[in-house]
C-alpha cells in the first residue's frame, strides 16, 4: 500500500481558514455503506440517526500550547507544546534556526515573561522545565496562542479561543481540536438527546503529531505518534447497552473512533487509559464504530488512510473528488461527513 494512494489535488482556496459564522452552519457529504453520495447541510444529521443510537464524543480541550520567543542569545524561537508532562515539564516541537542542548534557556511570551530551560531532546521533540512558581497549565494560558493548524494561513485571534473548541470539552490536553466536534452546538446535543439518540464521552488528547505528514511511500513503513486516551467503563458500558438495544456507535471525529478501537484491542470493549500508536490502513477490522462523523482530511494523511479504511478506499477517493468538485470546505474549519461502515467486498484505491 502506497502514500500515493491517497492522493488527491486540494484547491487551497477550498481550505477553510476561518470557521463558519455558527456552528453548524456547514455542509453534510453523507456516504451510507449501501447507496448514493447525499449532499447536505450539517443541520440534517439527526435525520440520518436513529433512537438508541450512541453518540460517542472526545471530551478533550484544546490548550493554548503555541509559545513564541527568544533564546538566551536573542535568536527567535517558536514552541508549540506537544504534551504536559507534569505540573512544570512539557513535551515540546521547538522551532529554531540551530539546535537546542540541555541547559539553554529560552524566554518566552510577548515580553519574555516565562523561563524555560531545556532539559533533554527526545528525537523531534524537547523536553523544557517551566518557571516553577507556577504550573505549566496557568503559563500556557497567560502565554499561549491558540495552536491553529499549519494551514490555516493567519495567527490565531480571539474567536479562535472559543470557536477551536467544543462546545462539551473539558478535558484539557489537547493541542489540536478534535474538529468533528466543532460543528456541534448545545441546541443539536439537546435535539439529539430528545430524538433518544444517547451521548457518551471518551477523552483522547490529540497531539501535534497528527499534523506530521506521512514521509515514507510504503504506508507500512510509517510510525505512529502516540497519543494518550481514556476509556472508562460508563462508555464502555453504553456501548454494551447500545448493542443490546440494536442501537449503533457513531464516534464523532477520527479521534474518539481511535480511542475506541484502541480500547477494544483484546477483541472485546475494555476501559483503558494509556497511550496508543494505533494506525488505521485499509484491511484493518473494526470492533466498535458503526457510523463516523468527520471532517475532510489532507491528502497523504494517517486520518484520510483511517476514513478510508472504514467507508471503502475506492468510495472515500470517489466521494473526495465529488466534494472537490461541489466545493466543499476543508480541514479543520471545514465541512463535515457522516461515513457508515462499508462491509462490502474489498476494493483498491
Amino acid at each position: 500500500m502506497l502514500r500515493s494512494d491517497f492522493s488527491y489535488p486540494l484547491p487551497p482556496e477550498l481550505i477553510a481558514q476561518h470557521p463558519p459564522a455558527q456552528r453548524g452552519d456547514s455542509r453534510l457529504l453523507v456516504l451510507p455503506a449501501d447507496g448514493d453520495l447525499a449532499d447536505r447541510q450539517f443541520q440534517d444529521l439527526p435525520g440520518f440517526l436513529q433512537p438508541d443510537d450512541l453518540l460517542v464524543l472526545n471530551d478533550t480541550r484544546v490548550i493554548p500550547a503555541r509559545l513564541f520567543g527568544v533564546k538566551a542569545s536573542g535568536g527567535r524561537v517558536e514552541v508549540l507544546v506537544e504534551r504536559l508532562l507534569d505540573e512544570h515539564r512539557l513535551l515540546a516541537q521547538v522551532r529554531v534556526s540551530k539546535p537546542l542542548h540541555g541547559g539553554g534557556i529560552l524566554w518566552l511570551g510577548e515580553d519574555g515573561g516565562l523561563r524555560a530551560e531545556v532539559l533533554d531532546r527526545e528525537g523531534e521533540f524537547y523536553q523544557l522545565a517551566l518557571d516553577p512558581s507556577k504550573p505549566a497549565a496557568v503559563w500556557l494560558e497567560r502565554y499561549g496562542h491558540m495552536p491553529l493548524p499549519p494551514y490555516i494561513d493567519r495567527a490565531d485571534d480571539a474567536l479562535d479561543h472559543s470557536r477551536y473548541q467544543t462546545v462539551y470539552g473539558e478535558a484539557p490536553g489537547a493541542v489540536a481540536a478534535p474538529t468533528a466536534g466543532l460543528h456541534f452546538d448545545e441546541a443539536m446535543l439537546a435535539h439529539l438527546q430528545s430524538d433518544r439518540v444517547r451521548l457518551t464521552r471518551i477523552t483522547l488528547h490529540v497531539g501535534a503529531g497528527t499534523f506530521q505528514p506521512v514521509r515514507v511511500d510504503n504506508v507500512c513503513d510509517h510510525k505512529m505518534h502516540a497519543e494518550w486516551l481514556r476509556v472508562s467503563p460508563a462508555a464502555c458500558q453504553a456501548v454494551a447497552e447500545t448493542r443490546a438495544r440494536g442501537g449503533r456507535v457513531v464516534a464523532v471525529g477520527t479521534t474518539a473512533m481511535r480511542a475506541l478501537e484502541s480500547a477494544a484491542a483484546s477483541g472485546e470493549l475494555l476501559p483503558f487509559e494509556g497511550e496508543t500508536r494505533l494506525f488505521v490502513t485499509p484491511g484493518y477490522q473494526f470492533r466498535v464504530v458503526d457510523a463516523l462523523v468527520t471532517n475532510f482530511h489532507t491528502p497523504e494523511s494517517t486520518l484520510l488512510m483511517l476514513v478510508s479504511a472504514f467507508g471503502g478506499p475506492a468510495r472515500v477517493m470517489a466521494a473526495y473528488h465529488h466534494a472537490i468538485a461541489a466545493r466543499y470546505r476543508f480541514l479543520s474549519y471545514g465541512d463535515a461527513m457522516l461515513i457508515e461502515r462499508y462491509e462490502g467486498p474489498g476494493d483498491e484505491v
